[in-house]
């Protein structure tokens, strides 16, 4: 497939991703993970889509909890995606996130066809899923809603299903058919999910789309017009940079809904190609199967696992070691400050596992221990009332910003490489075992001069200890605030 000018790929990446805690966290989820391969699968859905789009067309949806997680993880393409990402405040389901990223589209190209597709998805076939976006691309000229639909491999409870019109094609190239859509099928019970399967004529709902921006949009005032009056206010607060309180205001009115039940399910104009590459949506720690190898007791095994007589057990781990003794259908993921243990058939219900941390206010929902920024990295190794105690590493050249906090002191000590320390208006070099006091309200900066990584111990003291507590000068990562 030649690459098409009018092309974009619309990446949707502000999942949480809470069926794949403890590894998963609100504000690092699952599409940061290394599932299978060397790369995350944000990464993987961004190498995916080059093959058919240039990479300075790929947009990225998300929020601005994770927003820098994800520019970390895209940095070799930071030039190219610099201007291309949509922050909403807050979630608001899939129609909302698609339709405002078709109007900002719009305002770049009037012409603009979106590929869209989640950033946690596998695929693997890449020459195939090409093939398939060059047909839904073609599809999607004569004014169609275009979705991929996979063929089923079992009776999925957990999919919607969606019936072609096999007399009524829209399109063909080599072995694949655009058809229009005859119906789509909510999650049916396993009765007639065995029946859908036994057919061969339902396919499951992928959750990719592909349509022009101009199309797609006068479905949402067909189906939804208070949704699009809404998506334009918020573009046009956009457009003239309303940000901040009024502008998440207005997004939390927003009406919750999905693209499949508010415009593909109403469309008259929806089609379907059905595709022949391998996808797996990898929804639980039970589906991972699906995707990782497996050894010859059906075991998947990630990190420092010792094992005796396990079968068919997901093992997920980090660092520390994890030993384990005839487990049998199981899921075991090990963190620094969590673990899960649960059967294999209830791994759905870590979401709900989830839900009942944030009841709790429990801070293993929202992130890990360690926590990545462009500069480098923290951990935090223990806290308290009043105090709290951080390991930072700062990469050759790294620098965080020119910062204060109102409610803080901090006192850092080298444990490796060379600390430049701005503290008021004196700036220092500190090596392996120097100190530095920073007191509350006073300018300061850390840095890492040379060519080795920079290793610190940061005591914080204080009455209130949270992130948010910071007054940033100056940033190179654009995070500057005005005090």
């Amino acid at each position: 497939m030649k690459k098409q000018p009018h092309l974009y790929a619309v990446v949707l990446a502000g999942g949480s991703g809470t069926r794949f805690w403890p590894m998963s966290r609100e504000r690092f989820p699952k599409q940061l993970l290394k599932i299978i391969g060397e790369e995350t699968l944000i990464q993987q859905t961004v190498r995916r889509v080059m093959s058919s789009v240039p990479v300075n067309h790929i947009c990225v949806v998300t929020n601005h909890f994770q927003a820098e997680s994800i520019k970390l993880q895209l940095a070799q393409w930071k030039d190219e995606l610099a201007d291309n990402f949509v922050l909403e405040p807050e979630g608001r389901n899939t129609a909302p996130a698609i339709g405002l990223a078709a109007l900002r589209l719009l305002r770049r190209d009037p012409d603009a066809t979106m590929l869209v597709l989640p950033a946690d998805h596998i695929i693997q076939g890449d020459a195939k899923f090409k093939n398939a976006i060059s047909l839904g691309y073609e599809i999607a000229q004569k004014g169609n809603l275009v979705t991929f639909g996979i063929q089923p491999t079992k009776p999925e409870t957990g999919y919607g299903y969606i019936q072609p019109n096999r007399r009524a094609r829209l399109g063909k190239q080599g072995t694949l058919s655009g058809y229009k859509v005859a119906r789509f099928v909510e999650k049916p019970d396993v009765k007639k999910a065995q029946q859908y399967l036994k057919s061969g004529n339902y396919f499951w709902n992928s959750g990719i789309f592909l349509w022009r921006a101009s199309t797609v949009l006068e479905e949402f005032a067909r189906h939804q017009p208070a949704l699009l009056r809404g998506l334009k206010a918020v573009d046009e607060m956009m457009e003239s940079g309303q940000f901040g309180n009024p502008f998440a205001a207005r997004y939390k009115k927003l009406p919750s809904v999905s693209i499949d039940y508010g415009i593909m399910e109403q469309s008259s104009h929806s089609a379907v190609v059905p595709v022949n590459f391998s996808w797996s949506d990898v929804g639980s720690w039970g589906s991972l199967e699906e995707v990782a190898p497996c050894d010859k007791r059906g075991n998947v095994k990630t990190g420092n696992v010792v094992d005796l007589d396990s079968e068919n057990t997901v093992f997920f781990t980090d660092k520390r070691l994890v030993g384990s003794i005839g487990l049998k259908d199981m899921v075991v993921v090990d963190t620094p400050d969590a673990t899960l243990v649960c059967p294999k058939s209830r791994s759905q219900d870590v979401k709900k596992l989830v839900e009942e941390l944030k009841r709790r206010g429990a801070p293993e929902h929202l992130e890990h221990l360690t926590i990545h920024r462009p500069w480098g990295s923290y951990t935090i190794l223990e806290e308290g009332p009043g105090y709290k105690v951080k390991r930072i590493s700062v990469l050759p050249g790294g620098r965080l910003s020119l910062q204060m906090h109102h409610k803080r002191s901090e006192h850092w000590v080298v444990i490796a490489g060379t600390a430049r320390v701005t503290c008021g208006d004196t700036v220092s070099d500190l090596g392996p075992g120097k100190s530095i006091a920073i007191p509350v309200e006073t300018k300061h900066r850390l840095e890492n001069p040379g060519n080795d990584p920079l290793e610190i111990i940061e005591v914080q003291n204080g009455p209130y200890l949270g992130e948010d507590d910071i007054v940033r000068y100056q940033d190179d990562y654009g995070r500057t605030q005005t005090p």
